[in-house]
């Protein structure tokens, strides 16, 4: 007999405690003695399974789903066996021999064959729990919800005293549009969702992970940490473990912040996880954020221009610049393209960079594009009543248009209202990954008549592949596909090949981000006339445009 096995057996034969011992080969058996007021038999019966049969209904979900959580791994589906790396303990109400229920604390210890790694043998502890600690067990549950953050803070600080060897941080996550669960699902099985994450937590984290409920859908925990693929890991964990109950889809987003100065308020680092966290709600490919110490500084920024927005618009601080587009062959505009700039009467140009994301996170952006569609319909009409011939003017259709068909009603009304012509109003689209939300304001806009383009090909998700059943008009070739591929003599050949593809399959191009001679000469000789950039001439107010015309 073996070093482990010698130990096992010792523990089940010395011990006040039921001991349930598994083995993958003998299957299960228990202990003689331990715990002689618990019904017993269902578990000699049916190893830990069993214990569905004596655990109370109140505690009924988190015992099954402490059961699923250990099975995940086993070489057999319908054999019980704790899972490595996984919490091993959980504390339920049981029924005695006299049909009464008592707490018992429920601990799995795992036991690995050395040379395979593999789960072979192990044990489960049943024992009852004592006053205090059932004490201390109903003054953690406070920490569940949102009512005793307090309770959540000093706890959190005590773990980190008693191991100041080792690093912690707080990982705060919540649900994305938990409302249109709500909405969709009904209230009552959005409480059963946020139920099913906290008895998850419960199963999953192990003694020194303290989480709390902040609000409605909103968790904190507390872990310790060495390395960041750590904190990587419990992430995948919880995700792996909480994401489609029911077969609900919803979305996790998490933000982490090291607690790198035990001294101060454990609040600066719930704020600075919340930060990160926020910061990337609505992303469709990143939902794990850390924390940087530039994000309170950012955060200041989209606070002002949140607060600030609306009066904005309604003081017209947001300014409609033009970009002119250039025949190549023959140096005169052709057409322009219509782009915002907000002027702020105290902080002067603000930087596109600095809302145009906020707005397409926030929403506002559905009113800033109609904004500046009215504005570039209103120059149209200005240019007609003032005796020039008028240019196409080409606006952006943000995504968020494309949820909502009636955009498309906007803009005939606009159309309509100030007396031009469609064509006078191109629409340019990002083409992008989801271009399932698209396609149906695509069709729309070609039903309607508009003249399509597509911004930044060669970027991001468009491709070669997205032309062949394309409905845009007019390809617009991205400054940064440009800039990297006309440096070397294969990338021209790319170039070139890209151009004369899109021609052949009746298309027209642009060119952005042309800002050389060379470059205009060099797509001038590949067949696109049409360009856009620095060398011609930058984003200006309409007055200015105007003098170019």
């Amino acid at each position: 007999m073996g070093l482990k096995e010698k130990v096992a057996d010792a523990l089940i034969a010395d011990t006040d405690e039921f001991i349930v011992y598994w083995d993958y080969q003998k299957g299960w058996s228990c202990s003689e003695t331990g715990c002689e007021s618990l019904v017993r038999e269902p578990i000699r019966e049916k190893g830990m399974l069993g214990l569905l049969d004596i655990v109370k209904d109140s505690d009924r979900e988190l015992c099954s789903l402490f059961l699923n959580i250990m099975q995940q791994g086993s070489r057999d589906a319908n054999e019980f066996h704790p899972l490595s790396g996984k919490r091993k303990e959980v504390s339920l109400h049981l029924r005695n021999v006299d049909n009464t229920y008592q707490y018992y604390r429920i601990e799995c210890h795992i036991q690995k064959e050395q040379k395979t790694g593999v789960m072979d043998r192990g044990w489960v502890e049943i024992m009852p729990l004592s006053q205090e600690e059932i004490y201390r067990l109903n003054l953690a549950e406070s920490i569940t919800n949102d009512k005793n953050p307090t309770y959540f803070a000093e706890s959190a600080r005590e773990i980190m005293e008693s191991q100041l060897d080792k690093r912690f941080a707080l990982v705060q996550f919540d649900v994305a549009k938990f409302k249109v669960i709500n909405e969709q699902y009904g209230e009552d099985m959005g409480d059963e969702i946020l139920r099913f994450f906290i008895h998850t937590l419960k199963v999953i984290l192990g003694k020194d992970q303290l989480y709390t409920r902040l609000t409605a859908d909103v968790f904190m925990i507390l872990t310790a940490f060495e390395e960041e693929e750590d904190l990587h890991a419990l992430i995948a964990l919880i995700r792996e473990n909480l994401q489609g109950y029911k077969g609900i889809p919803y979305t996790l987003y998490f933000g982490v912040c090291e607690v790198k100065d035990r001294t101060r308020n454990l609040r600066k680092y719930g704020d600075g996880a919340a930060f990160a966290r926020q910061s990337i709600k609505g992303d469709a490919l990143n939902h794990v954020m850390f924390y940087r110490d530039d994000m309170k500084e950012q955060a200041k920024i989209q606070k002002l221009v949140e607060d600030e927005m609306e009066q904005a618009l309604e003081k017209q601080e947001f300014v409609m610049f033009l970009q002119p587009k250039y025949s190549i062959s023959q140096n005169c505009i052709v057409g322009a393209e219509a782009l915002v700039r907000w002027i702020h009467p105290v902080r002067g140009l603000i930087p596109p960079g600095d809302f145009i994301p906020l707005f397409e996170k926030n929403g506002f952006i559905i009113k800033m594009d109609q904004y500046i569609w009215e504005e570039a319909c209103k120059t149209v009409r200005a240019w007609i009543d003032a005796g020039i011939q008028p240019i196409p003017i080409s606006v952006n259709v943000s995504r968020r248009h494309m949820k909502d068909g009636r955009f498309v009603q906007v803009l005939d009304r606009l159309i309509e209202k100030y007396g031009i012509e469609r064509k006078y109003l191109e629409i340019e689209i990002t083409e992008t990954v989801d271009q399932e939300q698209t396609s149906v304001g695509i069709e729309l806009l070609k039903q309607h008549g508009y003249m399509l383009l597509m911004d930044d090909f060669g970027s991001g998700y468009s491709s070669l592949n997205t032309l062949k059943d394309t409905q845009f008009d007019i390809i617009k070739i991205d400054r940064e596909f440009l800039q990297d591929f006309v440096r070397s003599e294969r990338g021209q050949k790319i170039v070139e090949h890209t151009i004369r593809m899109t021609q052949e399959i009746g298309l027209e191009l642009v060119a952005e981000g042309v800002e050389s001679h060379e470059q205009a000469l060099f797509l001038s000789q590949c067949g696109c006339d049409t360009a856009q950039g620095y060398y011609y001439a930058k984003p200006m107010p309409v007055e200015q445009f105007n003098q170019h015309l």
